[in-house]
């Protein structure tokens, strides 16, 4: 039934505080401003001057046609599709009007552009971008997207499961308390890989969660494994994209713990600063190992995975730095709220 309502949903309305959505307006604006300084000129020199006239003149309204629709854009998006698309449509129309009404009052020296002018382009433009961001946003629906994090959700490594299970049977007759304990833990992990994951889930969740991973590779690998983290400034209410941190931690301990004899350590510092969560985790490297084939497939799926939550305004960066590789990734802070999906709480008294 639920993918049924996924499929009902027209798309997913545009948000302009992200950075890639307000790109694709300015380079489709200026592409459509080109095109038209060319129509009317009659050489390469003269386009290029009637270009930068009328980019001169465009851009005031352009930037102020897209700090309107950020400021509108949390309140627009409770909205359904076809209203909220219809108010980003109307304010992309009316706001570059509004502008040059206001800037030809303000310099009615200067040589600016007609309003009724500014009117025809603003419709034809917002009409188009709203037929384009539309395109997308069905490309982004929620049962696609979710079908795309599931398919990226299953390349994470099996090898896992059986190392855990092997582990606790290993306590069940010597500490058959730490055992319970452990099966728990793996109960929860996979119940989060199981669960719907078209929703962002609160930065904590996602620390719980891999916890309880460590917590199960630590049966397996002991005093091999020792974690440091750095949490006192992370911010526990941040969203971030499901099932990110812990594969990228299991990908430190496959790639970093497991094909070393000697203890290694695994560093997770996770902090906010402005508005901006930064996770950076760290892990040993050697030029030996044996498992660093696989290394960039998985930084790959996690980048897929911010991409399709956060389009342009999050990254991930990887770097070796001596014996220690890092991975960074830093996302825009959004606060949880209501549509929190949260990691079902351990059962542990």
């Amino acid at each position: 039934m639920q993918s049924k309502n996924h499929n009902n949903r027209l798309g997913v309305l545009p948000n302009f505080c992200h950075l890639g959505t307000s790109l694709r307006v300015i380079i489709a604006v200026e592409s459509a401003a080109l095109f038209a300084a060319f129509a009317d000129s009659p050489g390469l020199n003269e386009g290029l001057s009637s270009f930068s006239e009328r980019s001169a003149l465009i851009q005031p309204a352009l930037l102020l046609t897209l700090l309107a629709l950020c400021l509108i854009s949390s309140i627009v998006r409770t909205l359904d599709y076809s209203r909220g698309m219809f108010v980003f449509f109307l304010t992309g129309a009316l706001v570059p009007v509004l502008t040059t009404w206001l800037l030809n009052r303000l310099l009615p020296d200067a040589s600016l552009l007609d309003p009724f002018q500014t009117l025809s382009f603003s419709f034809l433009m917002s009409m188009l971008l709203s037929g384009y961001l539309h395109l997308r946003g069905m490309a982004l629906s929620p049962a696609v997207t979710e079908a795309r994090l599931q398919a990226l959700q299953a390349r994470i490594r099996p090898h896992f499961l059986f190392n855990s299970l092997n582990a606790v049977l290993s306590l069940v007759r010597t500490d058959p308390r730490r055992a319970e304990h452990a099966l728990e833990d793996l109960s929860e992990l996979f119940r989060a890989l199981m669960r719907e994951n078209r929703d962002l889930v609160s930065l904590q969740d996602e620390i719980d969660l891999t916890r309880a991973y460590l917590g199960l590779e630590q049966l397996r690998l002991g005093d091999r494994l020792s974690v440091d983290w750095h949490v006192d400034k992370m911010p526990s209410d941040a969203l971030i994209p499901p099932l990110v941190i812990q594969p990228l931690v299991e990908n430190a301990v496959y790639h970093g713990i497991e094909p070393h004899r000697e203890p290694g350590q695994i560093s997770l510092n996770i902090y906010r600063s402005g508005d901006r969560v930064h996770i950076v985790i760290r892990n040993p490297y050697a030029e030996s190992g044996s498992h660093h084939a696989g290394n960039k497939l998985a930084l790959g799926n996690i980048r897929e995975r911010l991409a399709l939550h956060f389009d342009l305004d999050a990254t991930l960066k990887s770097e070796l730095m001596g014996a220690v590789y890092q991975v960074h990734i830093s996302l825009p802070y959004t606060r949880a709220n209501k549509h929190r999906n949260p990691v079902a709480p351990s059962r542990r008294g």
